[in-house]
């Protein structure tokens, strides 16, 4: 990875070097050799920086937004000490130069690591490179870790079994039992582990944990503990020891922090320039739309938005012009999860809609919806009156943040997630919400939207 990053960097600087020429209308001229050393001092102190930072960390290179995070850090801290070092030597190094050179790294080193973990999830997928992982605890704690490794399988890790307290030859959910708990580590020197998971119910004092580690000290096999808490962010969580005790700290659900206004200007901001993109698009569609049926081009649609306030929710119409009457027929039909109604083949749905809700072009008028304030660009869906009707005590904390036009579980799968999935992936986004959250889930739904994956 290291190599990596010293070969973005290089070209950065050399992509710097000719950004300063193009930008002052010059010849491209060769940097002097007291900039050359100079810059190789930056090069180098760089990549130290990003080392120290843990930007090289195992545990660290496939933790998303943090990934990003920590190598935006670390190159804004080492571009700091440069400057501060230029300023108390009095070295004038070109100052155009310097910033596009530290600009045009951070993005470099940020695509390279979205390219390296996308390969490796496509290596992922066809069962290559995976981690071996052995699963410790009680039956039921260890059929949890099993399915959330399962949803998570970007990680990169294979379960190849279980070991309980329970004498039975498989847990509930099918996992094989290789042995019983007493014997883990000789499990994990035959087995070759790599990784072991201890689940709750695995261990009953601090003092086991602690023998056990001494017990696999000369194994090279990476020990995880998974707490008794589960769908939180890393954002929110701290790890403080205190008097030899590796306490969590857990802040607080951030739904409130998601009704600031930094989360509203952006939206005001971000809306009104997609608006502006847009409008070819929406003139078109619309056209198109009166064309084949003559109807109304736009769909408004009462939806139960922040605090369980209704509003209209507008869209470019996607179906016949009598289809909320026809829907009653059609729910013996019904392929959508839990509360929702979806059909993948619709008969209400015209020509023209299902081309635009391939491409989800029929949400574009929700733009209007959030420079309003009724929507947010990122959030839960706002769901019919209907639905919410039939909502749990849980699902409405869905209810706590305003909807949006694209969300955590839009990107995720859409409508091939089942209903707790998609409840699961709403509610953490509503207790973990964060700006750079929202960012990387705007940067993602245009390829959910491209590919058109469970769009119907």
């Amino acid at each position: 990875m290291m190599g990596m990053d010293t070969l973005f960097i290089l070209l950065a600087f050399v992509l710097a070097i000719v950004g300063t020429s193009a930008l002052r209308t010059s010849a491209l001229a060769t940097p002097q050799t007291g900039t050359l050393l100079v810059s190789a001092g930056l090069g180098v102190g760089w990549l130290v920086v990003l080392r120290v930072a843990g930007t090289y960390s195992k545990r660290h290179l496939t933790a998303g937004a943090d990934e990003y995070k920590r190598v935006l850090n670390a190159s804004l801290a080492a571009a700091g000490v440069f400057g501060i070092a230029c300023f108390m030597l009095n070295y004038d190094y070109p100052r155009l130069t310097f910033g596009l050179w530290i600009s045009i790294g951070i993005i470099a080193l940020c695509v390279g690591r979205y390219a390296r973990r996308h390969t490796l999830q496509k290596f992922y997928a066809r069962g290559m490179l995976l981690t071996p992982v052995l699963v410790a605890g009680s039956d039921h704690h260890v059929d949890a870790v099993a399915i959330a490794l399962k949803r998570a399988s970007w990680s990169g890790y294979k379960i190849v079994g279980a070991v309980t307290r329970e004498d039975r030859p498989q847990t509930a959910t099918g996992l094989p039992v290789l042995g019983m708990f007493d014997d883990v580590v000789n499990i994990i020197k035959s087995k070759g582990i790599e990784t072991v998971i201890f689940a709750e119910g695995s261990f009953a004092s601090p003092s086991d944990f602690r023998r056990l580690a001494w017990e696999l000290e000369e194994c090279r096999v990476q020990m995880m503990v998974v707490p008794t808490m589960a769908d939180v962010g890393a954002e929110r969580l701290n790890f403080s020891p205190m008097a030899g005790l590796p306490l969590v700290s857990v802040g607080r659900p951030r739904a409130l922090n998601s009704l600031r206004w930094t989360k509203r200007a952006a939206d005001v901001i971000g809306s009104a320039i997609l608006l502006v993109l847009a409008a070819p698009v929406l003139l078109l569609t619309a056209l198109a739309i009166k064309l084949e049926d003559g109807g109304p081009v736009i769909f408004r649609q009462k939806r139960v938005g922040l605090k369980g306030e209704e509003f209209y929710c507008l869209k470019l119409r996607s179906m016949s012009v009598d289809a909320e009457a026809r829907i009653a027929a059609l729910q013996a039909k019904n392929e959508g999860a839990g509360v929702l109604f979806k059909m993948a083949n619709d008969p209400r749905v015209t020509r023209v809609g299902r081309f635009i809700r391939r491409f989800s072009v029929d949400e574009l008028p929700q733009l209007m919806n959030t420079l309003k304030g009724d929507m947010s660009l990122v959030g839960p869906r706002p769901a019919l009156p209907r639905e919410v009707a039939q909502y749990d005590d849980d699902t409405m904390r869905r209810l706590h943040v305003r909807p949006g036009l694209t969300g955590l579980w839009q990107v995720s799968g859409r409508s091939n997630l089942s209903w707790d999935d998609t409840v699961r992936l709403d509610l953490y986004y509503v207790d973990n919400w964060s700006l750079v959250r929202d960012i990387m889930i705007l940067a993602k739904t245009a390829k959910a939207v491209l590919g058109s994956s469970g769009a119907y």
